[in-house]
């Protein structure tokens, strides 16, 4: 059976409160990407502590660090150095917290996928050297607004890569914002099934005049009681973690939503996810 988590800021910025909200609801651990407005690469040795204390107090563990690692322009020698120490700082705080998973993304979009999938994958040569020294696995998120859209795109680029140090992160409610229309379960999953070492969750419905918009986990386009049944089938044990990415009484915006931080993006995030916790609980007790 796969363990349940959720991302911490989808919850709020205060840690102790996010970290409070997944004991309730007896999840397994928790993700981290921005807490107390920072990024999970800026927090200094004290914070780390701190975010340890809180966790292992709570009988949970941090089951993966979201770094917005290769967000950036894949062009601009500058940012790639910058997103090279983002890297670094987000390994040291994996290792201290007793995570296996720093995430990462394939940078922006700024031209057709298959003209710079070579150029994508050279690119992670720097990244794969320090993986394989800090023995810490990259997972790989697909995301409209970076180069690899849907499965099938981020597949490519992990076969390239061609590291055990590079796997894939699979989150079905992203296929829904993909512009080739991937579907997300059973197609998207099975393609990266092979490749999957993390998965997040989300639900979003698709609008006749194509505006996308975040929903409550059950009530968008993905079909997740067949692809919790799946996952128990397949024998996954990993980790399912609830990235809100739905607010009631507001959209996010596009900004926020292609990086998530701060108070900004932590608004109404409490009651959103609870929302989702609960109805996500609902769906499991259908199936088991």
């Amino acid at each position: 059976m796969f363990k349940k988590g959720v991302i911490t800021d989808e919850i709020s910025q205060d840690f102790r409160i996010a970290v409070g909200l997944a004991a309730k609801y007896r999840l397994d651990g928790v993700e981290i990407r921005s807490v107390w407005e920072k990024g999970p690469h800026e927090l200094n040795n004290a914070q780390m502590k701190e975010i340890k204390q809180i966790v292992d107090g709570n009988g949970l563990e941090v089951c993966g660090i979201s770094a917005p690692f290769f967000k950036c322009d894949m062009d601009n020698p500058v940012e790639i150095e910058s997103h090279i120490e983002i890297l670094k700082k987000c390994s040291e705080l994996a290792h201290y917290t007793g995570s296996k998973f720093v995430r990462g993304f394939t940078f922006w979009n700024k031209g057709k996928f298959e003209d710079n999938i070579d150029n994508i994958a050279a690119k992670f040569e720097e990244p794969v050297k320090i993986l394989e020294k800090e023995g810490i696995t990259l997972a790989l998120e697909f995301d409209p607004s970076v180069y690899a859209t849907n499965a099938s795109k981020l597949v490519e680029v992990v076969k390239s890569i061609n590291s055990p140090f590079v796997k894939a992160l699979w989150d079905p409610g992203n296929d829904i914002y993909d512009p080739a229309g991937e579907v997300p379960f059973p197609n998207g999953y099975e393609i990266i099934k092979p490749y999957m070492v993390h998965m997040h969750l989300k639900d979003a419905e698709k609008l006749q005049d194509g505006k996308i918009i975040g929903k409550p986990i059950g009530e968008g386009q993905v079909d997740y009681i067949g692809h919790f049944k799946k996952l128990i089938k397949d024998g996954y044990e990993g980790y399912v973690v609830l990235e809100t990415h739905y607010r009631p009484r507001h959209e996010l915006s596009d900004e926020l939503m292609a990086l998530p931080k701060g108070s900004a993006f932590s608004y109404l995030g409490y009651e959103a996810t609870e929302e989702c916790l609960i109805k996500w609980e609902n769906l499991m007790n259908k199936i088991v």
